[in-house]
């Protein structure tokens, strides 16, 4: 695995999710909110790596857009979380940097797919 795939990434994310989640319900005494982004940001990677397993484009596409559906889900939470004060600013804003992050790299990732799709169909035209 390269050390930037969006693999990588997305498991070190999942990493750092994980860590605030144990830091919100042991320190912050928060356990609803957590346990949302808990789930949605830990299912990114696990997303991803499902991606490589689809038959078709058209299911690669449409696991990447689960993928996209849950980062801005995680993205949501983590914004209730620091506006409700139990997220201070700078975790807030590191761990929505490495959110965009992957959102540009699953953006670019469909990118291919779908133009290629397009190419073959306009070819067969």
């Amino acid at each position: 695995m390269k050390t930037n795939s969006i693999e990588t990434k997305s498991f070190a994310f999942a990493i750092r999710i994980v860590r605030l989640y144990h830091y919100l319900c042991n320190e912050k005494q928060e356990s609803v909110l957590s346990k949302q982004l808990l789930r949605s940001g830990t299912s990114i990677g696990a997303l991803i790596r499902d991606t490589k397993h689809a038959k078709t484009k058209a299911e690669f596409i449409h696991k990447t857009n689960m993928v996209e559906k849950d980062i801005y889900e995680t993205i949501y939470w983590l914004e209730l979380l620091n506006e409700t004060g139990y997220l201070a600013q700078d975790h807030f804003e590191s761990l929505h940097s490495d959110a965009n992050d992957i959102i540009d790299q699953i953006a670019a990732m469909v990118k291919a797919p779908q133009l290629n799709t397009r190419r073959a169909a306009v070819s067969a035209s």
